[in-house]
């Protein structure tokens, strides 16, 4: 990697962390480092926000950048009301080499049954805008991944994701992930 190149990483992620911490709050409290560049086929670095909501945000920071190189228009995003869960940064870090494949749209889930503790009732993640924020001149998107039990992985394929989404903003779920809960009433 040479010098510019360098400065060009400094500069994006600077103007990444400002970006967010417009989103979320105050500044990021931690960064996970990924222990091989996303760039070179590694995870995806993580920051924790402790001040916007009463518990963590862990957001990936290597999606966005600059309009004519970065990887998506959006950053991944998940929620624990703990700040000793180290199961969220773990797995969004993990996902995030899939977007380099695949967009995560909105209202799309996805099965993580094979990622979740062997007891845990979450069995998919349910994706949503949780926000926008800018980033040099463009419009990004904070994707929360909310992670779901298989009863309202069914209710959502059978009546949308906006239902479910409203249900969990009632229940008080959104936007947490709770790896122990149980399924949210689903009438």
């Amino acid at each position: 990697m040479s010098e510019n190149d360098e400065g060009d990483w400094e500069e994006v992620w600077d103007a990444r962390a400002e970006a967010l911490a417009t989103a979320l709050g105050s500044g990021h409290d931690n960064v996970y480092h990924a222990p091989h560049p996303f760039s070179l086929g590694g995870q995806a670095d993580v920051m924790a926000f402790y001040h916007h909501l009463d518990g963590v945000v862990y957001v990936t920071a290597e999606l966005t950048g600059k309009p004519d190189a970065s990887y998506a228009d959006y950053e991944l995003m998940v929620c624990h009301r703990t700040r000793d869960e180290d199961w969220g940064p773990n797995v969004i870090s993990r996902l995030a080499p899939y977007t380099q494949e695949a967009y995560i749209a909105a209202g799309e889930s996805m099965d993580i049954d094979q990622a979740t503790p062997p007891e845990s009732k979450i069995k998919a993640f349910l994706f949503d805008t949780y926000r926008t924020f800018t980033l040099f001149g463009q419009d990004n998107e904070l994707r929360l991944c909310i992670g779901i039990t298989k009863a309202e992985l069914e209710f959502k394929m059978e009546h949308g994701a906006d239902k479910l989404l409203e249900l969990l903003k009632q229940r008080g779920v959104y936007p947490f992930t709770d790896l122990e809960r149980e399924s949210v009433p689903l009438k």
